[in-house]
């Protein structure tokens, strides 16, 4: 670990000009006996626990048709502000659709409607903008994102609904045309330049939903691996990839683990589970605890955050501070309760909160007006960044926990050795609190509903 005792602190403050700038630096020095009264911040790098894969957020359709209609300054801007590590956020992680969600100005496929052998599959759609796009962030980001890919549903004629939209299981006469279009998608991006890390099942299997969706049951999911998704990616050459599970909510995630990892031949071909955080949103604890739950029960398998967006678009809302602090909270505990990344949803959307071809217009970190040209900086962009900018691949969370519940803490060491520990204030007044590593410490103040980093 690093032996300097220079500790630089990075602060973003509501009411303040603060984002993700330098507020100082303190010097670590050897601790003085505790009251009850204050309040400490305690990091131990000595007790290490489980890995960084990545943060980052989606590149749909939506956000690449805003980013086409951008200038080409601005999406320099753009990208450099996502991608770059020292003069942006330094996003790692990547996830992208196959074929179209919600946010699609439209519904398609990638093949004629009844081809169960696939023959005319093609991605000249994802060509015309998201291919490009992806691309150039790759490239925005060194040469390398881990970059995965979701399916909202199955296309309509193998569905028991007959339709894209709205729900409805999958046929199981097409369960292996199903698995073979995964490797189809594979085989195709990655000709096109972009790797891709992994999949996951099935986005949200529980939710019936006016857009694209389809469901699966913990049994049907746990068949279709085993029996069908697996062994299909396995012959396709595709052992290496990986497999992600649920791809839904927190809160029937633990069910959900149970039926599939407890069976040894649908487990052997799964990664992990992956979740979203759209269960109802009550206070600061939304079932975080079934994350810790899942990491526990499973500990040789491994947990992403895969989506999360702040939802119900609002242009009055661009400063909402609450939406930046929900991620917050939310970044903390899931990383603290054994998750191994953070996926935001769309990187980009336009002023509308879209486009969206269903009308479920949402919030993302940044937004670009597509009538002035300008880009949209909300809140939620710097939290994000004040654990993806520090908070590397291949970081080791480290144990942090706070002496009181008005901070949240967590702390990873990176690879580098560079400690980065990330504390949030949401009460309504600063608080100074002893921030120790190890035996040694330092007193900090945290602005009124703010958070920080410390590197050290």
């Amino acid at each position: 670990m690093n032996t300097s005792d220079t500790v630089t602190i990075f602060t973003t403050a509501q009411g303040t000009d603060q984002r993700l700038g330098h507020s100082g630096e303190v010097t670590l020095k050897p601790g003085h006996p505790l009251t009850e009264a204050e309040t400490s911040v305690f990091v131990n790098p000595g007790k290490r626990f489980q890995p960084m894969l990545g943060i980052g957020g989606a590149i749909t359709d939506s956000s690449a048709e805003v980013f086409a209609a951008l200038s080409p300054a601005t999406q320099a801007e753009f990208l450099k502000a996502y991608y770059d590590p020292r003069e942006g956020i330094g996003y790692t992680l990547l996830r992208t659709t196959i074929h179209s969600s919600d946010f699609s100005s439209s519904s398609y496929t990638y093949i004629d409607e009844g081809d169960k052998a696939l023959s005319t599959f093609s991605i000249d759609h994802d060509r015309k903008a998201r291919i490009p796009m992806i691309k150039r962030a790759i490239e925005a980001a060194g040469g390398k994102l881990t970059t995965y890919a979701s399916p909202w549903s199955a296309p309509a004629f193998m569905k028991t609904n007959g339709h894209m939209l709205r729900g409805g299981a999958l046929l199981p006469e097409y369960n292996d045309a199903w698995a073979r279009y995964f490797t189809r998608f594979i085989q195709a991006y990655e000709a096109e330049g972009i790797p891709i890390w992994g999949i996951t099942l099935q986005n949200e299997p529980m939710a019936k939903q006016t857009w694209e969706s389809m469901l699966f049951t913990a049994e049907e999911e746990r068949d279709f691996l085993k029996n069908h998704l697996g062994p299909t990616m396995h012959r396709a050459g595709y052992a290496d990839k990986k497999i992600i599970v649920w791809d839904h909510n927190r809160d029937m995630m633990v069910h959900r683990a149970r039926v599939i990892f407890d069976d040894p031949e649908a487990s052997k071909y799964a990664w992990g589970m992956g979740f979203h955080w759209y269960e109802t949103w009550a206070g600061f604890d939304p079932m975080f605890g079934n994350v810790a739950a899942v990491a526990q029960a499973y500990p040789d398998k491994h947990l992403l955050l895969t989506e999360a967006t702040v939802e119900k678009f609002d242009p009055a809302r661009y400063q909402h501070w609450p939406n930046a602090e929900r991620y917050g909270t939310a970044i903390i505990n899931d990383l603290n309760n054994g998750a191994e990344g953070w996926t935001d949803w769309n990187i980009l959307l336009d002023q509308h909160g879209g486009p969206n071809h269903v009308g479920n217009f949402c919030f993302s970190p940044i937004h670009g007006d597509t009538t002035t040209g300008e880009l949209i900086y909300t809140p939620s962009y710097y939290y994000i960044g004040h654990f993806s900018k520090f908070i590397r691949p291949e970081a080791r969370r480290v144990s942090a926990v706070s002496s009181r519940s008005t901070l949240l803490t967590t702390a990873f060491l990176n690879r580098d050795n560079r400690l980065a520990t990330v504390v949030m204030n949401r009460t309504d007044q600063p608080i100074t609190y002893n921030f120790y590593v190890g035996d040694r410490s330092a007193q900090v103040t945290i602005p009124a509903h703010a958070i920080q980093t410390l590197q050290h």
